[in-house]
């Protein structure tokens, strides 16, 4: 297997930030790396295509560990690009910021996680609508949602949550860069399986031919930027958002606003089998990284799931706008995904202009 290794983007953006009180506005800071996202091959030909998919049996897939996470450390790299408003549905591009619609409302509340205020952190948050329970309204997002599956450098089989979303190729998924790439080596045999249930996959298993992610994840796993799209080939004859339709994505938009987390949490107490979800208003990170959280009790295999603004409870549409990162061990009740700046952007803009094999 080939795994050429490949900027591609020319633009050149300065990065700023700084840690600063939750619910502020969170600056940049310049990090001396290249924005430019990084891309590898996966099945690079037919031949690797179907020894991919031959190697995915069921027994497999159910046996796969859900991946951990790499402990999150405070960034010397400043936060994320944050550029013009950008967001896209169905081809329709709009450039500017937008309400957010659908979903309950809900109450706002302080809080601090106990031990961090020795450390001098105090995190705010909005008491959310849902802390995380199996999905059982439809709509879309039981389509575009799937359990992603492949094999780490250790030979270990792994999982992770990603989503189908709009693109110009009609063949991209949005996930988290450690599901792509962890302690410095790529993952192999990667594949997307939307709408897993209890082992089936009734809109087939999808093969990534093609896997992006930030330089900043690239180079040195900075959590402020763990994001990656995989670009996945035709599945006899069709594509993938031909078959499940495709979420929207959204970039540079408002913090502090409600959204809706998806995923496959496969560590105890949930077995990978079903779809949750977890909801409310996001908030900043102030401890060390510039993610925003929201609480939710999804444990490992989430990792990549999408979090929606503007999600829509009756269609199950809306516009990724983040994706399930990490937690604290001392707060295990809070997820906390990247902010979608300029960076992860570029590795949706990348992803979306990528040859499908």
């Amino acid at each position: 297997m080939h795994r050429r290794v490949v900027l591609l983007s020319a633009v050149a953006l300065a990065l700023a930030g700084a840690l600063v009180p939750a619910g502020a506005a969170q600056a940049s800071a310049p990090s001396g790396l290249d924005p430019r996202p990084v891309g590898w091959s996966g099945a690079d030909s037919w031949s690797e295509y179907r020894s991919v998919l031959q190697y995915w049996t069921p027994q497999r897939m159910l046996a796969a560990q859900p991946l951990g996470t790499p402990p999150p450390r405070r960034s010397q790299s400043g936060g994320p690009t944050v550029g013009d408003p950008w967001a896209s549905r169905n081809g329709t591009v709009q450039r500017s910021s937008w309400s957010t619609g659908g979903g309950a409302t809900t109450r706002g509340a302080a809080w601090s996680v106990p031990g961090t205020q020795a450390a001098g952190a105090r995190l705010q948050a909005v008491v959310p609508n849902s802390p995380g329970l199996r999905w059982v309204d439809g709509g879309s997002v039981v389509r575009t949602t799937g359990r992603v599956f492949f094999t780490t450098a250790e030979g270990g089989n792994a999982s992770c949550s990603g989503s189908a979303v709009t693109s110009a190729n009609e063949s991209v998924v949005m996930t988290a860069g450690h599901c792509v790439k962890q302690n410095g080596a790529a993952h192999r045999n990667w594949v997307f399986v939307p709408a897993f249930d209890q082992g089936r996959r009734p809109f087939g298993t999808w093969v990534a031919t093609r896997l992006l992610t930030t330089q900043q994840w690239n180079a040195n796993e900075d959590i402020n930027f763990d994001v990656a799209a995989a670009v996945v080939a035709p599945l006899q004859g069709r594509t993938l958002t031909d078959v499940v339709g495709g979420q929207g994505v959204a970039f540079n938009q408002p913090r502090g606003r409600q959204m809706f987390s998806f995923g496959y949490p496969a560590a105890q107490p949930f077995d990978g089998s079903r779809l949750i979800y977890c909801s409310g208003r996001t908030f900043n990170d102030t401890v060390q990284t510039r993610d925003q959280g929201l609480r939710c009790n999804m444990t490992g295999g989430s990792s990549g799931g999408p979090w929606f603004q503007g999600f829509n409870e009756s269609t199950g549409l809306g516009w990724l706008n983040s994706v399930n990162s990490f937690k604290y061990d001392f707060a295990p009740q809070f997820m906390f995904g990247p902010f979608f700046g300029n960076e992860a952007m570029a590795v949706y803009q990348a992803a979306q202009r990528a040859n499908t094999l």
